[in-house]
């Protein structure tokens, strides 16, 4: 029996207990999960990838049902990711291949972090001159709590080879047309090898999700997510950078900034790697109208391997700065909350702007580089509320 769009989205979510109820492109959708309901804001419908709006950054973790979703292809077929079915396989230059059942990955120690997530795409929308792709603006993001196996050990089990450089990930989605490439990434053997890069089975304590990559998906915490490969089957040690679409031309940005008047040529293109320190106002909303008198200003900053030094918030367009408080205490690769009360007294129509610093002195600057696949956007956040008696 073939499914409707919306019934076949609906059986997507039930890996993690949650219903759809499925809008158009940029429109609501409600994602639940017993008593736990929040929108997600779809950008593409086929695949599902859909952002999440950043009033529900309220809570330091974010639900399952309320993280954003991106993939190339959408998720594999049910039968080839079943847990007695799925296998992982580690080959290329090592000493041993292996072939791994999850029952066999769960006998190695389990490691346990909360890192932010985040689509090298996010805030896409923001670029000027516009880039092609999906129109991200600031959800594609969230910060879950991931428990698994260090990627580490398994490769210490199998034994990497001395010429061994580069760790490639293969994952179980594939494309509708056999002419489209597969979605095949590496990482550097020393991101591969650090005892925070995770073999994730669990997210915020529960089973991973089909949408986030069941049974198994890898996190590089600190870096950008093409690298967090979903529905992983395959790690293949190389000597090189693995070659194809999605590692040379996709997801690699100028190693200097691009200087679009001066009709210079761009400079090599790396990979996109590590996060960049941002921050985002989740509270009060854009367009919002409060009273005058103290209003809480509330968000979230983050700088992927680095620490957040400090938040500063601007009431005034950028001409002025004071410090917001952190919230909660900090961990390594997660978010940090923050609040900053203002006495709002002015009526009319107020900017409110956010920027953050990390502790390598890496500031939030007032626009991004622009680079052609529109990555790692992390300009100041900006909103307006309209203060009215």
């Amino acid at each position: 029996m073939k499914l409707s769009r919306r019934a076949l989205l609906r059986t997507l979510l039930q890996g993690a207990g949650a219903a759809l109820v499925l809008g158009g492109k940029g429109q609501a959708v409600e994602v639940g999960s017993g008593e736990a309901s929040g929108p997600l804001t779809v950008r593409v419908t086929r695949p599902f990838d859909a952002e999440t709006p950043v009033r529900e950054f309220a809570s330091w973790l974010t639900p399952n049902e309320r993280f954003f979703v991106r993939s190339h292809f959408g998720p594999p077929s049910a039968e080839s990711i079943q847990p007695d079915a799925w296998r992982l396989t580690v080959k290329g230059l090592v000493k041993e291949e292996l072939t791994l059942s999850l029952k066999d990955l769960q006998q190695f120690e389990a490691a346990t972090l909360t890192a932010v997530l985040q689509c090298s795409g996010n805030g896409r929308a923001h670029h000027r001159p516009k880039v092609p792709g999906v129109q991200w603006e600031r959800g594609a993001v969230g910060n879950a709590q991931w428990t698994g196996v260090r990627l580490r050990d398994v490769l210490q089990r199998a034994g990497v080879k001395l010429q061994g450089l580069h760790v490639q990930l293969q994952g179980a989605d594939r494309p509708v047309l056999a002419t489209v490439p597969l979605f095949t990434r590496s990482i550097p053997l020393a991101k591969a090898l650090h005892p925070d890069t995770l073999l994730a089975y669990e997210m915020n304590g529960r089973p991973l999700p089909l949408l986030h990559g069941a049974p198994l998906r890898v996190i590089t915490p600190g870096w950008m997510a093409e690298s967090c490969m979903k529905w992983l089957t395959e790690i293949t040690v190389r000597a090189d950078e693995t070659p194809g679409y999605y590692m040379q031309q996709a997801y690699r940005i100028p190693e200097t900034a691009v200087r679009l008047s001066s009709g210079l040529p761009g400079s090599a293109m790396v990979p996109v790697e590590r996060m960049l320190v941002k921050s985002l106002i989740a509270a009060p909303a854009e367009g919002e109208t409060v009273r005058p008198g103290p209003v809480t200003i509330r968000g979230v900053a983050w700088a992927g391997e680095a620490a957040v030094a400090n938040v500063e918030v601007s009431c005034d367009d950028g001409r002025t700065w004071e410090t917001a408080r952190l919230l909660g205490e900090e961990q390594p690769y997660a978010w940090r909350q923050w609040q900053f009360v203002w006495q709002a007294r002015a009526l009319g129509p107020t900017a409110i702007l956010c920027r953050a610093r990390d502790a390598q002195g890496e500031e939030q600057p007032v626009t991004s580089p622009w680079n052609p696949g529109g990555f790692l956007w992390n300009g100041w956040d900006r909103l307006t509320v309209t203060v009215a008696a």
